[in-house]
């Protein structure tokens, strides 16, 4: 079954973030998610569950990763992309056919219905790490597998690695955090995350020399098409559509992470939670590091609407699908190494 990705008719040529409506994501202290205090837990998830209402995204704080960990991935970063560029299209996402690897400027167009846009950046995408033996990697899957790892700089893989399973235990936190304000049962998710299509992407941005290029932006416009979102970056540069239809500023918070929800969790919850448009501008004028850890569920897991978020009066938005259709559909549209299968 093919989907068609969701589009967006956007105008990218207003590139100045405004403060109208809100100027300001929440700050959620999430500290009390790690209690065995279920009401405590609940404090949390109520805070959280009106952020997903109100504004599709959030600051978290007190999440208990440490900064050191995730400094360590950006000088990681930084010297991956220091390589010259025939060692980096060894690892390109190209020649793998599958979604690990390295991605280089132009490779990505988030806001796919532009034909002539790309985006300004470059990624190496890490997902779940499994063996060469996974039967759903052997049948051909694109999002399971093993990794590919730079041979040139060992340390990369631990680095990066470690951080992608401290920040994939945080997400399954959050996921809990998610079902109590959904009013649903608190591990209603877990088996539905086990084996998820989490994929961590590496990203440098460039600085872009002024006026910048509308159709060449950092990332264009988009919303995240997996369940939720959990970033860290070091530099400004992402801005939020607000209800107005104007662009807010968001930019990184000393020892927070930003969360915003994607569109597999917005169909789960009937649009309850926001699946919010956003992009990044990199007009610093020195290169940005940012480390975007997409938490999908599971390939063949069902997305049904919640028996929560849905009523007489709110009836199903969407038809059953699984996480795994919306996903790759999505990933076809924008990717270039997916092109032939548009």
């Amino acid at each position: 079954m093919t989907l068609q990705a969701r589009t967006l008719t956007l105008d990218r040529s207003d590139l100045d973030a405004r403060a109208t409506n809100f100027d300001s994501l929440p700050v959620i202290d999430v500290g009390d998610l790690f209690s065995s205090d279920l009401a405590r837990r609940q404090t949390v998830a109520s805070a959280m569950g009106a952020a997903c209402r109100d504004v599709g995204f959030m600051y978290i704080v007190n999440h208990g990763i440490a900064q050191q960990d995730i400094d360590a991935v950006y000088a990681a970063a930084d010297a991956f992309y220091a390589l010259p560029d025939s060692v980096k299209q060894r690892y390109d996402i190209n020649r793998l056919g599958r979604h690990r690897g390295y991605v280089a400027i132009g490779g990505l167009a988030a806001d796919s219905h532009d034909a002539d846009a790309f985006d300004f950046h470059e990624a190496f995408e890490v997902g779940l790490e499994l063996p060469d033996t996974d039967a759903d990697y052997l049948a051909g899957n694109l999002m399971y597998g093993p990794n590919v790892w730079p041979e040139e700089l060992p340390e990369f893989r631990e680095v990066v690695y470690r951080y992608f399973e401290q920040v994939r235990a945080l997400g399954c936190r959050l996921f809990q955090g998610f079902a109590l304000a959904l009013d649903t049962p608190e591990h209603y998710f877990d088996e539905l995350i086990d084996k998820p299509m989490a994929q961590l992407r590496v990203l440098r941005y460039p600085p872009q020399p002024q006026p910048i290029d509308p159709r060449h932006i950092g990332v264009g416009a988009h919303t995240d098409y997996e369940c939720f979102t959990i970033l860290a970056s070091s530099a400004p540069g992402l801005q939020v559509r607000n209800s107005l239809g104007h662009w807010i500023a968001a930019p990184p918070v000393p020892g927070a992470f930003v969360i915003n929800i994607g569109d597999i969790m917005a169909r789960w919850t009937n649009d309850v939670f926001l699946s919010t448009v956003h992009r990044v501008i990199n007009s610093s004028g020195a290169p940005r590091f940012s480390l975007p850890f997409f938490f999908g569920a599971n390939f063949n897991a069902e997305v049904r609407c919640l028996e929560s978020c849905q009523s007489e009066q709110r009836p199903a938005r969407y038809a059953p699908i699984t996480a795994g259709e919306w996903t790759v559909s999505n990933i076809t549209a924008a990717y270039g190494y997916r092109a032939d299968e548009r």
